[in-house]
């Protein structure tokens, strides 16, 4: 099993470690509810190192990219950054990704889910328009510093950082190294994503631990980690996008540019764009008492199985029962109630408005 960087940091902080992805990663390290409000209030920090980087470099590197990605690349400006999506032919989202324009038109760096980091790398050279693209996963880690208080923190080591608006991103020096600085990230909080070189990553982490005693910062693990996007209804890859779901019926239809000339898979995306979806990822809460967890049926109030959980949990902001799941397009209304069957037992939910925690 793979470890980052952080390893040794996380045991210091007796975080409990679990395989995820193939990784050694902390699920814990003083309790889910705990690290989830205090990303709500405070400030967290996050080790994604296992996450991966990929960069597309030369004079075809905007042409490549506009080619495997549904989102305009054209679009960007040195420092800025877009969240987008890589798609097979058939239209199926190979993975949801962030691009970084670091050079315009010459340089930019893909962020990849860590399960997919190889699957990603070889789609992209097997789709190349002629870019140089490499593969400096293993070179980089990754800090997620999120909540109210983190550019207060923040600040405490990079003058200036506030200033950065939101899907912008800047070269930093720490410790005589360059570390690029994006306020980006997947918990509806205000913070960023800090990418250091592996040699300065366990400094970085412990600097941040250090001066954020005084903003309450906590270190944060996978758990809350999932909790926070279940929150905004972010999709994660494995659960509410795979290589058979289109943007359209996940709910991404606004990062599909159909009108920045042909890309892979835009055929299919647009025939469903017009036509319409069958089903619709939605949003829901229990109005019977039970969570919701990945893979259980939606049955319609006849009985007749509708659609299937993609998340669910207990949220803790809201103390209820939430989930997200793709359920038949005609009972997909906001107020439409249906079941979700726990174990055998039909409790009733209804199709609520997302985000369920408004930001």
């Amino acid at each position: 099993m793979k470890r980052t960087p952080l390893y040794e940091e996380h045991l210091k902080l007796n975080a409990r470690m679990v395989d995820f992805a193939g990784w050694e990663m902390p699920v814990q390290y003083l309790g889910l509810r705990e690290e989830h409000d205090n990303v709500r209030t405070n400030v967290g920090l996050f080790d994604v190192s296992h996450m991966g980087e990929v960069f597309i470099r030369g004079e075809n590197a905007l042409k490549t990219l506009q080619w495997i990605t549904t989102n305009d690349v054209a679009k960007l400006k040195k420092g800025q950054a877009q969240y987008s999506i890589l798609t097979n032919p058939t239209g199926g989202i190979v993975d949801d990704i962030f691009v970084y324009c670091l050079e315009e038109n010459k340089e930019y760096l893909v962020c990849v889910n860590a399960s997919n980091v190889e699957k990603d790398f070889e789609w992209m050279k097997k789709n190349n328009k002629g870019a140089e693209i490499t593969n400096e996963s293993s070179k980089w880690s990754q800090i997620a510093v999120q909540g109210p208080k983190a550019f207060g923190l923040l600040e405490k080591i990079f003058p200036k950082v506030s200033e950065l608006q939101k899907n912008q991103c800047e070269y930093f020096s720490f410790n005589g190294s360059k570390v690029l600085i994006a306020a980006t990230g997947y918990t509806g909080e205000q913070g960023v994503e800090i990418f250091v070189p592996n040699e300065k990553a366990a400094a970085l982490w412990s600097e941040l631990v250090k001066k954020g005693e005084e903003f309450g910062v906590q270190a944060i693990g996978l758990g809350a980690r999932d909790t926070l996007r279940t929150e905004m209804k972010y999709s994660l890859y494995g659960n509410e996008i795979t290589d058979l779901t289109n943007p359209i019926e996940a709910g991404l239809g606004w990062v599909v540019k159909l009108d920045k000339g042909d890309f892979i898979g835009r055929e299919p995306i647009q025939k469903m764009k017009e036509n319409g979806p069958k089903r619709k990822l939605i949003g829901f809460k229990m109005l019977d008492r039970g969570i919701p967890r990945h893979d259980y049926k939606l049955l319609s109030l006849d009985g007749e199985e509708v659609g299937i959980v993609t998340s669910g949990t207990m949220s803790p902001t809201l103390d209820e029962a939430v989930g997200i799941g793709y359920l038949r397009e005609d009972l997909s209304k906001i107020g439409s109630e249906f079941f979700v069957e726990i174990r055998g037992r039909k409790t009733k939910a209804q199709v609520v408005q997302t985000p369920f925690v408004k930001k």
